[in-house]
């Protein structure tokens, strides 16, 4: 997931916020600063429910960051790369380079999470026994250790793509002595605790509470998809095990040369071609970006005959630009959007679109994944 705003730095570690966050921030003000703090405590000024509202958003929102760094942390510590963390609407997501080389590594880095979480609420909790705290500063630590304590229980539900399931994966990884049937297990079990979550909002919604029932119809149709999907992933990574860029890519591409009129380009290589993005270079043959069917077609004849084609061309990612060697499943980590160019010798060799890594991503899944014996 693409973070909308960058928070800089922890530990090395990239941070960044993706909008629908600041929704979950807004929401949980919104319920403490209306709804539980005044009920608890009655007769104060909004100002001041308000005022403590946004203290334990901020909080919260610290917590759920730290919960991400214990994952990331112990990843790196375990020889797992971290490629960044992002915070969302469900919580957070801490994209590793690379996966837990053993069972045990994999049980400990998804298992730090909801522990971090859990940490929270029992330091919460002890808080709470000072004598003579103020009664609503009190009532807003007691939220702060529930909430937490839901967070770390939840998340150790055993289902993918829970901490949870994934901890179930190692077990079932050292049990089995075969990765591809944790695989299989535990997005199975994750699909049917999210078909169990859909089913129990739905009827909480009827006989109790219609907010948070569908609330819980979301989770739970989130974890359903977020756990096929994570299957397929999986799958598709096994099957790339062994195979390079250039056993996948589309080798010599046409190319957009970036001095050309677009009008030019169209009637010399556009209309002949079977590509519908085209990697833009210049005159040594070095990539400058990429240019799409779907950016051309959009342009007047008019301005086709006064545009160069380096005018349109896209400005790719170094992530994007990949050697022939490189492993296949370097490509699952990439949106792919709008192309990953492979380049030997400064120049072009190989192409891999969107369109691409469908059929990439549906060979994969299609060839015999490899058994893991790993102790």
């Amino acid at each position: 997931m693409r973070p909308s705003l960058r928070l800089g730095n922890v530990a090395g570690i990239p941070v960044g916020i993706h909008w629908s966050a600041l929704l979950v921030i807004a929401l949980i003000m919104a319920v403490l600063g209306t709804g539980v703090l005044p009920a608890a405590v009655p007769g104060l000024s909004q100002g001041l429910y308000w005022g403590v509202a946004a203290v334990v958003a901020c909080a919260f929102f610290a917590s759920l960051l730290a919960h991400e760094l214990a994952h990331a942390l112990v990843a790196r510590r375990l020889g797992v790369r971290v490629g960044s963390i992002t915070l969302w609407l469900m919580g957070g997501i801490t994209e590793l380079d690379g996966e837990a080389r053993t069972p045990r590594a994999e049980a400990e880095i998804s298992a730090a999470g909801p522990l971090t979480s859990l940490a929270f609420a029992a330091v919460a909790g002890l808080v709470l026994l000072v004598p003579h705290s103020p009664l609503l500063i009190s009532s807003a630590v007691a939220w702060f250790a529930l909430v937490n304590a839901v967070l770390g229980l939840f998340n150790l539900l055993p289902g993918a793509p829970l901490d949870g399931g994934r901890v179930l994966h190692a077990f079932l990884w050292w049990r089995y002595r075969d990765r591809s049937r944790a695989d299989r297990t535990a997005a199975q079990a994750g699909q049917s605790l999210g078909m169990f979550l859909v089913a129990a909002g739905v009827l909480q919604a009827v006989v109790w509470s219609p907010v948070g029932g569908l609330w819980m119809v979301l989770i739970g149709w989130f974890m359903t998809g977020a756990a096929r999907a994570e299957a397929f992933a999986r799958s598709a990574r096994s099957g790339l095990t062994g195979l390079r860029m250039r056993d996948v890519m589309t080798s010599v591409p046409d190319l957009a040369p970036s001095w050309l009129k677009v009008d030019a380009f169209v009637a010399t290589v556009a209309l002949r071609s079977r590509q519908s993005v085209f990697p833009v270079v210049d005159f040594s043959g070095a990539p400058v970006g990429a240019v799409s069917l779907e950016t051309i077609s959009a342009l007047t004849p008019e301005q086709r005959a006064e545009t160069n084609v380096a005018q349109l061309a896209r400005k790719l990612p170094s992530d994007h630009v990949v050697a022939p060697d490189d492993p296949a499943a370097r490509i699952l980590d990439l949106s792919v959007e709008p192309a990953v160019l492979v380049v030997e010798n400064g120049h072009v060799t190989g192409l891999v679109t969107p369109a691409d890594f469908t059929r990439i991503l549906m060979q994969a899944s299609l060839r015999s994944p490899p058994r893991d014996d790993a102790p």
